[in-house]
């Protein structure tokens, strides 16, 4: 009998000792399946290739394959930086069964690749398996989603608990499954993806530069037939916003508004993008009336529908800079 094989592809920016321990983490569950790991650089340019690579062939990772760092040109975001690790084969020059996507400040629990082979193994038309995903204070993070729409947009952007009520399947976070279920989409911290599935819909589309990617990929497969699933019994600690730096920006960067936009045009069309558009402003309105009334601030960043709306009339302005 013959064991699925998986190839993990890890995405490293400017984070070296956090993706080595994540690294460490992955290798760890991945040795009872026989599995390997790609370290991608996406051109850090800080010297984290070099150490990496040094530290992979220090502690002996790198004999047999089992381990390969490899470089990118050019910072071309999240999606980009993982599509090289999702066109590579294994040491033995075979394609893997499933590629299993994981952040470089995410560590899996003992267990918890195989929880995500096992429910693809159970469903050959399961595309995507993702992970139940905790902070390092044990707090539960938010990581089952239904599609963005624009009743969605309004729902989330009001905070209303009437409003929420009336629409109750609108919101795109949902209450954290305690049980293995089928979702919309999960985030891609700690993803298991179909390798048939990516040779029939593609990879992450490159154009969004960060947030969105997984979204977007999971709406493909589903539009093709394919299911995503949340699995709580595969657990991983994610710390969270380590390359981007985003526990400490107050403003959303640019290529948040970028991608969301790009999401809706793509996917719906630039009349729905404005509905959705129109009702994220609406609901945040409300949100702000309500709030200013009790005498307290919003619970947005900042300027974020100043923000929102100016990136709705202007070209993309995506950099890596966003990201120094």
């Amino acid at each position: 009998m013959t064991h699925p094989t998986v190839l993990c592809v890890l995405l490293n920016f400017r984070t070296p000792e956090m993706t080595l321990r994540a690294a460490e983490a992955a290798l760890a569950d991945l040795h009872p399946l026989g599995g390997e790991l790609i370290i991608v650089d996406n051109a850090s340019g800080d010297g984290s290739f070099e150490m990496i690579s040094n530290e992979v062939a220090a502690r002996g990772w790198g004999e047999g394959g089992l381990v390969r760092v490899v470089p990118s040109a050019v910072n071309g975001g999240f999606g980009a930086g993982n599509n090289i690790g999702l066109s590579m084969v294994r040491s033995d020059g075979q394609a893997p069964d499933y590629y299993y996507v994981l952040n470089s400040d995410a560590f899996p629990d003992a267990g918890c690749i195989a929880a995500l082979v096992n429910q693809l193994e159970a469903d050959p038309k399961a595309g995507f398996a993702c992970s139940h995903i905790r902070g390092e204070d044990d707090v539960v993070h938010t990581t089952a989603f239904r599609f963005p729409s624009i009743a969605g947009e309004f729902v989330d952007a009001a905070r209303l608990g009437v409003i929420e009520k009336l629409l109750p399947k609108a919101s795109v976070p949902m209450a954290q499954p305690h049980e293995t279920c089928r979702v919309d989409w999960s985030a891609g911290a700690s993803m298991m993806i179909r390798k048939s599935m990516l040779d029939e819909i593609g990879t992450f589309d490159e154009t969004f530069f960060l947030y969105f990617e997984e979204t977007d990929l999971c709406l493909r497969a589903g539009r093709a037939g394919w299911s995503c699933w949340y699995v709580p019994d595969s657990r991983v600690v994610h710390i969270g916003s380590v390359s981007t730096g985003m526990k400490t920006k107050r403003r959303m960067p640019s290529y948040w508004y970028d991608s969301r936009r790009h999401y809706f045009i793509k996917n719906h069309g630039r009349v729905y993008a404005l509905a959705a558009l129109l009702a994220h402003l609406a609901g945040g309105l409300l949100h702000r009336l309500r709030v200013g009334l009790a005498g307290r601030r919003p619970q947005d960043p900042k300027w974020f529908l100043t923000d929102l709306l100016s990136h709705a009339v202007t070209p993309y302005r995506t950099s890596p800079e966003d990201l120094s």
